[in-house]
């Protein structure tokens, strides 16, 4: 179920993210050029809301989760976010407020076998944070352990075992415990359910919404699949190659998409029946070399609907249609009759 929004005070504000990585070649390793995984991004969130963050393999979304929670290091840009009522730069913090915000915002990882550490049992993997930031006594930190595996649909039996002897389903669920362990108001979701069978997938998506319910979480949701995020999202924001192309209230890019890109992705989602009246769309070539991005608009070298002006200039992301709240970069938007999802 999803947040209703009014009123809420902005909790995230992204401005202008660049990160660059640099490509190294020879025997003295010099840099002779840079990976442009982000390269000039803006967005904000809200205390409470759900942001999905969709795109393909090599769009940027997990760079740029990584970037907000300072696992990378941005090449230019700024990262806001809310500590005790005031936004901060994030990678301008000095080390008593880095810690602080340590506790604020947690990220959950894609895969919960390789994140979580084989050789520790459950009850250390969820102690270890407890212990980093000396938060309570020992006591107090088991009792908080045994709360947290519960809450997450799991027996304090668990908590003797290692990661090898759980499910993915169940490995997962360990690692939101650990995530909400220091009790963050902002967790990152990098695709929470894409390593899981589809069978526990809508389970663990189901206790992501219970949680945020719970304990007034804010999400970022990424995942490559639009029918995951339009399911928990109060928005989406479609990426490509390193931008953002679309920014809307997730019925209405699910539903009414005016960039070319978020109607290929829409098109792709798997229909329970046939519906003949909905276009099989197939994206032709590859996302572009992020090392040579294209001129232009970088989507016009697999867009259906290029012209020479796509080519030339590269569309700002502004206002689409008569929706003040979607966002769209590209020249035709106004123009397309792009069609939506249909069951």
């Amino acid at each position: 179920m999803r947040n209703e929004l009014s009123n809420r005070k902005t909790l995230l504000r992204v401005e202008g993210l660049k990160k660059h990585f640099p490509i190294r070649r020879g025997i003295f390793k010099k840099i002779v050029g840079h990976v442009k995984a982000i390269d000039g991004i803006n967005f904000t969130m809200e205390e409470g809301e759900t942001v999905g963050l969709v795109g393909e393999s090599g769009s940027g979304k997990t760079t740029t989760g990584r970037s907000i929670i300072r696992l990378h290091r941005v090449t230019s840009g700024q990262i806001h976010f809310c500590i005790d009522g005031k936004m901060q730069d994030v990678h301008q913090l000095a080390k008593p407020d880095l810690k602080e915000f340590r506790r604020e915002m947690q990220m959950i990882f894609q895969n919960p076998f390789s994140s979580l550490d084989p050789r520790m049992s459950i009850r250390h993997i969820l102690l270890e944070p407890l212990t980093t930031h000396k938060i309570g006594t020992h006591q107090e930190q088991l009792t908080t352990i045994e709360e947290l595996i519960v809450k997450v649909g799991l027996r304090t039996s668990h908590l003797n075992r290692y990661p090898h002897e759980l499910s993915g389903g169940q490995r997962q669920r360990v690692g939101i415990a650990r995530a909400l362990a220091l009790k963050p108001r902002f967790i990152i979701c990098d695709e929470p359910v894409s390593a899981l069978d589809v069978s526990v997938q809508a389970q663990v998506l189901n206790l992501l919404a219970a949680l945020q319910q719970d304990l007034k979480l804010t999400y970022l949701l990424i995942a490559h699949d639009l029918s995951v995020v339009e399911y928990m999202s109060d928005r989406i924001i479609v990426m490509y190659c390193g931008k953002i192309v679309e920014i809307a209230k997730s019925k209405d890019l699910y539903h009414n998409p005016k960039h070319p890109y978020t109607e290929a992705l829409i098109a792709a989602i798997p229909r329970s029946e046939y519906n003949p009246s909905v276009k099989r769309m197939i994206l032709k070539g590859n996302i572009p070399d992020v090392f040579d991005p294209p001129s232009g608009c970088n989507f016009h070298t697999r867009c259906s609907y290029v012209q020479e002006i796509c080519r030339q200039d590269e569309p700002i992301l502004t206002i689409g249609g008569d929706k003040r709240s979607q966002r769209v970069a590209c020249h035709f938007a106004d123009e397309l009759d792009l069609q939506g999802y249909t069951s």
